[in-house]
């Protein structure tokens, strides 16, 4: 293996090579675009790994499918893609219960701005010498506001509306726990205070999920008209897929890392080449505990694939944690323990690709450079906004750690990430950008990924090894 120290360090299709892809949220998509340079300059990639959306990326990377991820219909090109990470549907229907009640509670006051209209309206007339006009008009306001106040009318009519807008909210937050509790892979008591019960976790990754699943699913089955299977059986279906096919063109191992949030520990989900796997999972770890932290998909983490998919796309206090059920024949005896995504992993990502035999490793991010002086922007207001801007200043400062830490342990790292950014991870939807004066959207991220990709590693990296190779020929 080449040691960092070599002065003559460069690119080589002979090094065993990885795709690191990290990153939340919308960073999928500018994954997407560097997968699709990556994937058009045919560069020679051997594993590929992912913490948080980069597992989504990963994993349709391994089987060849990542024009599912970059084509005009695919995952992040598609309409469908502004709605993931949406409300939970039981806080969206109770907000416009609440909202409706609200409106009713401000009825009452509508009278009032007629009133102001009509009371000017009435010194206009009696202005221009039309008094009995002016009179009339008044008399008749009078009348119309004692009959809208009488027992029968708005005193009665709004509380009943208030009460029934107020009673469809909590009717539907118990209806959403409900459902909630009912469609829960898996179950294990949880201590909870009556708002957590009601309103839990504000987020939702269930779309963005379902979509994955769905487009895993189209690749697996292929033109065979066949009706998707549960989950877990999805998952191993993808693993077998996998691992039938490994070592053939497109095909690539797979590495994906999650954290444990009872175990307070990470989760490695890897299915590795013969000539790596037993090496990978008998490395001792720093407690003893390898076999508790290591999941081999190609045997006894088999059923977990699709989990380890599940856990990477839910963010940590955003959304609730996937509960997953381990195997009763590895060191956990059938335990339910919640998996989330852990932002700073991107070291533990490294060490553990590292650990697979890889000798140079890409990296992608969509996290931008640390900001220099006079580079100052407008905050976020709304709870998406500001959550995002903390995720994404977390996740550029632990890149720049996890980078430097781990320069020992390759040949070379390659990083990839765009030199601007305004997308937070949680703007699917789009977002105003004050530096360009205009909005930016999530295809457009694609693009920028695949256009990086080529200005920052193809044509200065791949290309120039390439140029040096003819020449020394």
């Amino acid at each position: 293996m080449i040691t960092p120290d070599s002065p003559d360090r460069q690119y080589s299709t002979r090094l065993r090579t990885a795709l690191v892809l990290t990153g939340s949220g919308t960073a999928g998509a500018y994954h997407a675009g560097v997968l699709r340079a990556l994937h058009e300059a045919g560069v020679r990639v051997d594993l590929v790994a992912g913490r948080g959306i980069g597992a989504a990326g990963a994993m349709f990377a391994a089987v060849d499918g990542g024009q599912r991820l970059w084509e005009k219909d695919g995952i992040w090109k598609s309409s469908a893609t502004a709605r993931a990470y949406g409300w939970r549907r039981p806080l969206r229907f109770t907000g416009a219960a609440l909202v409706a009640a609200a409106a009713f509670l401000c009825v009452p006051l509508v009278p009032v701005a007629f009133g102001v209209v009509a009371g000017i309206v009435g010194i206009l007339l009696t202005m221009a010498g039309l008094k009995d006009a002016s009179g009339a008009l008044t008399s008749a306001f009078a009348r119309w506001l004692d009959w809208l106040f009488s027992p029968d009318v708005l005193p009665t009519i709004i509380p009943r509306l208030v009460f029934a807008c107020v009673l469809v909210a909590v009717a539907t937050l118990a209806a959403g726990v409900a459902v909630d509790y009912l469609r829960q892979p898996a179950r294990r008591r949880v201590r909870r205070g009556a708002a957590g019960w009601f309103v839990g976790a504000p987020l939702t990754a269930d779309s963005l999920l379902d979509r994955c699943a769905t487009e895993l699913w189209n690749l697996i089955r292929g033109a065979a008209p066949l009706a998707a299977p549960a989950r877990r059986e999805l998952g191993r279906k993808y693993v077998e897929l996998l691992n039938e096919n490994l070592g053939q063109p497109g095909f690539r191992e797979l590495l994906v890392v999650v954290h444990d949030m009872d175990a307070r520990r990470d989760f490695v989900f890897a299915l590795l080449a013969d000539t790596e796997r037993a090496r990978f999972f008998a490395r001792p770890a720093p407690d003893g505990g390898r076999q508790a932290e290591a999941f081999d998909l190609a045997a006894i983490g088999r059923d977990h694939a699709f989990d380890a998919l599940a856990a990477s796309l839910r963010v940590p206090l955003a959304t609730d944690p996937q509960l997953v059920t381990l195997s009763a024949e590895g060191p956990w005896r059938g335990e339910t323990h919640r998996l989330c995504d852990r932002p700073g992993s991107v070291a533990r990502v490294l060490e553990e690709v590292a650990a697979a035999g890889v000798e140079q490793a890409i990296i992608v991010s969509a996290a931008p450079p640390a900001g220099r002086p006079h580079e100052l922007s407008s905050g976020r207001g709304d709870l998406r906004g500001r959550t995002g801007e903390m995720l994404a200043a977390h996740e550029t400062a632990v890149l720049r750690d996890a980078v430097g830490a781990c320069q020992g342990r390759f040949a070379a790292i390659y990083l990839i990430r765009p030199s601007h950014n305004p997308l937070g991870p949680l703007d699917f939807a789009g977002v105003y950008d004050e530096r360009s004066d205009r909005q930016h959207g999530v295809g457009e991220l694609v693009d920028r990924g695949y256009e990086d990709a080529y200005r920052q590693f193809i044509e200065p990296v791949v290309a120039a090894s390439g140029e040096r190779i003819q020449v020394q020929s």
